[in-house]
């Protein structure tokens, strides 16, 4: 019986691909999704990464620049009043509004400067909101896949205590392939939301970094636009 039991275990395909393929619909159905919802996050976490790199090289750009001692109506003559950067942006909408705040002889139109904190508020409204597109999809991930998996191990074990019940047989060999199939859902859901809980938490906080320092040099911005008024 031992030899038959040790004989039936070595012809079963305990591989990945054998347990998936020897799954239940439903069960393979939950490991499909699991596995989409893995390389989803994966591609959001590397996007995030790539950008968010950019956008630090781009602020840092602009800061020396934006600090070099040009004239602010020089530099966004250079940068224009729709650049590709973040940070030249926020410039552009504010200076953007700083220009159309002047009347034809030369005077400032009432309330300009409460418009131009506004129009650099939106602009990095927009910036950030780009910044943090995405990150809900790692968080949905992150929450939700080990319940997806939990969803297709009980399944799995389910199948495998009906197959016992219907072959009358309760040996390691006819009890492991159910239990073994059941478990890889379980860890596809780990596989997951691991990575999705952990980069979510980081790229979220590199993002209000990032955010951070537009709204540091707005205001350093608008408090250099308050002396000129003032003078």
């Amino acid at each position: 019986m031992e030899a038959e039991t040790l004989a039936l275990a070595q012809e079963i395909d305990f591989s990945l691909w054998g347990l998936f393929a020897r799954a239940t619909i439903v069960v393979k159905l939950v490991m499909i999704m699991l596995i989409v919802a893995s390389f989803w996050a994966w591609g959001i976490i590397i996007q995030k990464l790539i950008l968010y790199r950019r956008a630090r090289a781009e602020a840092v750009h602009f800061d020396r620049a934006f600090w070099s001692g040009e004239p602010l109506d020089g530099l966004f003559e250079q940068i224009g009043p729709d650049p590709n950067g973040a940070a030249e942006k926020v410039f552009a909408s504010g200076m953007t509004e700083w220009q159309r705040s002047h009347r034809d002889d030369g005077k400032l139109i009432a309330g300009a400067t409460s418009r131009i904190d506004r129009s650099m508020d939106v602009a990095i409204a927009k910036e950030a909101e780009s910044l943090q597109s995405g990150l809900t999809v790692l968080a949905t991930v992150g929450s939700s896949a080990p319940f997806i998996g939990l969803f297709g191990t009980v399944v799995g074990i389910m199948n495998a205590f009906i197959e016992i019940a219907e072959q009358q047989n309760t040996n390691l060999a006819v009890v492991a392939p159910g239990i073994a199939e059941a478990l890889l859902a379980t860890g596809l859901g780990l596989l997951a939301a691991i990575p999705a809980v952990i980069f979510y938490n980081k790229l979220s906080a590199d993002s209000d970094r990032i955010v951070s320092g537009y709204e540091a040099f707005a205001d350093e911005f608008a408090t250099i636009l308050s002396r000129q008024l003032d003078s």
